[in-house]
């Protein structure tokens, strides 16, 4: 066997060698090569506390038993906002009595802007039965990563600024699990059958 040849054949050999070490070595630890595990999703449920629009403090212990929605906006945005309270409105309307089976969380990202009196004034334009949350800086950081969303403060012209975040609803179910993000652009069916679902948790507790 000439010298090349040879030299591959030995590169080879250590990399299958390298790889069985590294396959070998994940399965001992029960993770990944770095010692990591993760099961390819973000974590979505957690503790968090903020004031809501009526003066009550809710936080993730006072919604145990019962599932809820979260949409995370601010009261300055210009459209996405309040498409979304207005289409959940609508929504929980035309549900009747099914949705008094879960909560809806409107959590606000900018409570520098975001007071509770700016806060309930606002929510009259919707249904009464959607609680708006405020809370401290650091209260509405921890809101946010409990949900592993996003939200920053995006400057505009004369020192003004508008919030980027997350746009999805969350449906999280009556053990405070996550049960899927509903998508405002879906079907309108799929949409009340998706709020269907998640009411339905509180009775069977799946």
């Amino acid at each position: 066997m000439s010298g090349l040849p040879a030299f591959r054949l030995t590169i080879w050999a250590a990399i299958v060698v390298l790889g069985m070490f590294l396959i070998v070595s994940t399965q001992l630890s029960g993770g990944s090569p770095t010692g990591e595990t993760s099961s390819g999703t973000a974590r979505v449920g957690g503790p968090f506390s903020l004031v809501s629009h009526t003066g009550g403090r809710v936080d993730n212990q006072s919604l145990a038993g019962r599932p809820y929605l979260v949409f995370f906006g601010f009261t300055y945005c210009p459209d996405i906002c309040p498409t979304t309270l207005f289409e959940l409105t609508d929504l929980m309307t035309e549900l009747g009595p099914v949705a008094t089976g879960f909560k809806v969380l409107f959590i606000s990202i900018d409570p520098e802007r975001d007071t509770r009196e700016t806060l309930a004034s606002s929510m009259t334009s919707f249904d009464s039965r959607i609680l708006a949350l405020r809370g401290t800086a650091a209260e509405t950081d921890a809101a946010l990563e409990a949900f592993s969303a996003y939200a920053k403060k995006v400057p505009l012209e004369v020192g003004e600024y508008t919030m980027d975040h997350t746009a999805g609803v969350f449906l999280m179910k009556s053990d405070g699990s996550f049960g899927g993000m509903m998508d405002m652009h879906e079907p309108r069916e799929t949409r009340l059958e998706n709020l269907r679902r998640i009411a339905k948790d509180q009775v069977t507790g799946s």
